[in-house]
């Protein structure tokens, strides 16, 4: 397979948002280092990270000019020395925080880099090892999901929310999903046994109306700034517990004494990069499971929304407008 020297990628020129993101047809194409691949990108996969990184928002996230992406799924072009896992030819996903991936070619560690399951096209795959990762980690080792308990999924009409809805009827809880009017019957059509509104501004009400008072045994809480609060009300008191792994709406403020007097619970903070670093056993028996979850038909192959890579900032744009449905892909 021949590599060309140079190629067509996203760079991020500023800190003021996607609409800095440009397209330039003279990248050079990265080189794999020790126990590197480098994949021939097929598809990429748009997320939340792209959006904090290109504000600036994303704790120790690269800056700028640098070329953007961290989730990309393709063919292996090359091995660096010491890989012997992979081999050119072998499709696979994975995921570079530094960023790389809305480009035809990206360098990853071999570690990071996770077979695409047989029978998938490399763009089915998106998801694989960033949206359906947080919501199992989020729903099952951290938040301590059981059947029978109940669960509000905020933003339940993403790539991350749809996948939690799947796997948590496959568990046996109570689904109460959040999202925007024109995205429900999406949600309902996953089994949501209970779809509010996530902008009308009375989710709290819902929720403890739909559980007689009690609240929600766990909440996926990916929103912040004021749903944050939102969230806190409408978990179940004392043994209730809040996964925190976004903060699309912003920032939102909490205090000691909100945990005290308000709203006593348990607040979970959940990093997916940081979870695999730090927690590398959890993070394996999370993949672990979902490969489970994929062979007995729970998880099915993804069918993303394409843009061409050229369209790579009206898609950040749309998504972090939150007009879209479900998972975007680039197409380099």
């Amino acid at each position: 397979m021949s590599i060309p020297s140079t190629m067509r990628a996203l760079r991020q020129s500023s800190l003021n948002g996607p609409r800095d993101l440009c397209l330039i047809t003279d990248a050079p194409v990265p080189s794999p280092g020790p126990g590197e691949v480098l994949i021939r990108v097929a598809a990429a996969g748009v997320n939340f990270v792209d959006i904090s990184q290109a504000r600036g928002t994303f704790a120790g996230g690269p800056q700028p000019p640098y070329l953007a992406g961290i989730e990309g799924a393709g063919e292996v072009a090359a091995v660096g020395a010491g890989v012997t896992n992979l081999e050119p030819g072998a499709h696979v996903i994975g995921v570079g925080i530094g960023g790389g991936a809305f480009a035809e070619y990206l360098a990853l560690p071999a570690q990071a880099a996770v077979p695409v399951p047989a029978g998938w096209a490399d763009e089915q795959a998106l998801g694989l090892v960033v949206n359906w990762p947080t919501a199992l980690a989020a729903l099952k080792p951290l938040g301590g999901l059981t059947a029978g308990q109940t669960v509000l999924i905020h933003a339940a009409a993403g790539a991350t929310g749809q996948a939690a809805v799947k796997m948590a009827k496959h568990y046996g809880a109570t689904v109460i999903a959040a999202a925007s009017v024109g995205k429900q019957e999406v949600v309902r059509a996953l089994g949501a046994d209970h779809v509010i509104d996530s902008r009308g501004g009375v989710i709290a009400a819902e929720v403890l109306r739909l559980t007689g008072g009690a609240g929600a045994d766990l909440v996926l809480e990916s929103v912040g700034g004021t749903t944050l609060e939102a969230s806190l009300a409408a978990a179940k008191r004392v043994t209730g517990r809040v996964v925190v792994y976004g903060l699309a709406g912003g920032e939102a403020a909490i205090s000691n004494w909100d945990l005290v007097y308000k709203h006593q619970l348990h607040v979970i903070g959940l990093n997916i990069g940081i979870l695999i670093q730090a927690a590398p056993q959890i993070f394996g028996e999370v993949m672990g499971e979902m490969f489970g979850l994929i062979a007995a038909g729970v998880l099915g192959p993804g069918r993303p929304t394409g843009y061409d890579l050229a369209e790579g900032p009206k898609a950040l744009a749309e998504l972090e407008a939150r007009t879209t449905v479900g998972k975007l892909a680039l197409r380099p």
